[in-house]
């Protein structure tokens, strides 16, 4: 049980100062950011868990790290949830490898949602397909946890904020290993 989460740890530790494609906080600060967003609107554990670990994959693509002058996808969902397969519950991979999914959906369905992304979150959803047709839409609405991967999406764009208070991933450990044991 703790052998992921010492990985996980030890990632954060030695890449999370690394800025975060182009948005004016680190890697560990919006992935912390996105946990206590989820934490503050009441989220079941598994959730504050998918949020925290939403983008580990962009430390573990094998495709690298994402830049904002990429031109392809870097895939970074599939390898966060490969990373996490086997050692968390369904809830949390599904809703790590669907966060992208949920970002095409949401700008399928919203309009004022891709108004609103970022410069980069707009640059890199061109590199994963843009929004979702009808079709797809219909299939990502079947999908398991596709609900959750909805909420874990909206707590990840509000995980873009200078200097903004969050939990240490220190205090996130108990909860990962909560998750883990259920």
């Amino acid at each position: 049980m703790t052998d992921i989460i010492a990985t996980i740890a030890d990632i954060i530790e030695r890449r999370g100062a690394e800025a975060y494609l182009g948005e004016a906080v680190t890697m560990a600060e919006h992935m912390l950011q996105t946990a206590t967003l989820a934490r503050a609107a009441g989220a079941s554990d598994a959730l504050v868990a998918a949020a925290l670990l939403h983008d580990i994959g962009h430390f573990t693509s094998e495709f690298g790290t994402y830049t904002p002058d990429d031109e392809v996808d870097r895939y970074h969902d599939e390898a966060g949830a490969a990373v996490l397969a086997g050692h968390f519950p369904p809830l949390v991979v599904e809703s790590v490898r669907m966060h992208v999914a949920a970002k095409r959906y949401l700008c399928a369905i919203e309009p004022e949602y891709y108004d609103a992304l970022s410069a980069a979150s707009k640059h890199s959803l061109r590199l994963q397909g843009g929004p979702m047709s009808t079709d797809e839409m219909a299939r990502f609405r079947e999908l398991p946890f596709h609900a959750e991967a909805v909420m874990v999406r909206r707590w990840d764009d509000g995980g873009k904020v200078a200097d903004m208070p969050t939990m240490t991933f220190a205090e996130c450990r108990p909860l990962l290993e909560r998750v883990l044991a259920s």
